[in-house]
């Protein structure tokens, strides 16, 4: 069985959205460059990732943002092969972009869990907000790795949705601390 990982940044309030820049549409948006200290041992975590990375989730519209700007990136070079599997109902075949390695998409939180049965290594989501909360609320997350910002942003997109389900035990495995508040978490989900 695979795993899969969600992987992301998160404010210390559990909003997701809109990590990188203005141009994503929240008030905040860019929280993870704004008013912070570059400290690089706090963004050692993605690098570590990368030799655990066999392939990666996304969400349709997370798929679109990072498709328009994850190919030509010297920073996302390595992800530039890895396989690629998008979640819609909506997402057309010619809707995928080309040079930026194989890419399926999957029609349902059925088609990720049989994906996570496939052969193969760590399956990571990158942002995708929703499709990791739907497949968290199904029990197919394995582990998050987050790196929590010293930040509240009151507002936005949570990575847990409020949905009645059962309680669901975390093991941490590691974590650290960073001289500009940065914390990383890292969890293996219990099942």
């Amino acid at each position: 069985m695979r795993k899969l990982v969600y992987t992301g940044f998160m404010s210390l309030d559990g909003v997701v959205d809109s990590p990188g820049g203005p141009e994503e549409g929240h008030r905040s948006g860019g929280w993870v460059v704004k008013d912070l200290d570059f400290v690089p041992e706090a963004w050692a975590l993605k690098g570590e990732e990368l030799a655990d990375t066999t392939a990666l989730v996304f969400g349709r519209r997370s798929y679109e943002a990072f498709a328009a700007v994850w190919p030509g990136s010297e920073d996302h070079a390595a992800y530039k092969d890895l396989p690629k599997y998008v979640v819609s109902s909506t997402l057309s075949d010619d809707a995928l972009v080309e040079g930026w390695g194989p890419t399926t998409i999957l029609r349902s939180t059925e088609d990720v869990a049989a994906l996570k049965e496939s052969e193969g290594g760590a399956l990571f989501i990158h942002g995708s907000a929703e499709l990791a909360g739907r497949l968290s609320d199904a029990g197919l997350i394995d582990q998050y790795n987050l790196l929590v910002f010293p930040v509240l942003l009151g507002a936005g997109k949570s990575l847990f949705g409020r949905t009645d389900r059962d309680k669901q035990m975390l093991a941490l495995r590691e974590s650290e601390t960073y001289s500009n508040g940065i914390v990383k978490l890292v969890y293996d989900v219990k099942h």
